[in-house]
């Protein structure tokens, strides 16, 4: 997926909770499992954040809610 230059529509973000349900794991859970913020997950599943560099960047490449590359 690729997401244009602002914030992530909802039809992606829905996808990725979506996909955080069919896994039967809480949006927390994850976050925890990749080392994020909770608190940056949920503003990325609900389109809060542009997710153009730093955690938000991570979070939405991990959910698959943009195309990138993650440096650690």
């Amino acid at each position: 997926m690729t997401m244009p230059k602002g914030y992530p529509s909802e039809q992606v973000c829905a996808t990725a909770r979506q996909m955080l349900l069919t896994q039967g794991i809480s949006a927390k859970a994850w976050a925890i499992q990749h080392q994020l913020s909770p608190s940056t997950v949920y503003a990325v599943l609900n389109g809060h954040k542009k997710c153009l560099r730093g955690e938000a960047h991570r979070a939405a490449v991990l959910l698959g809610i943009k195309d990138g590359v993650i440096h650690y």
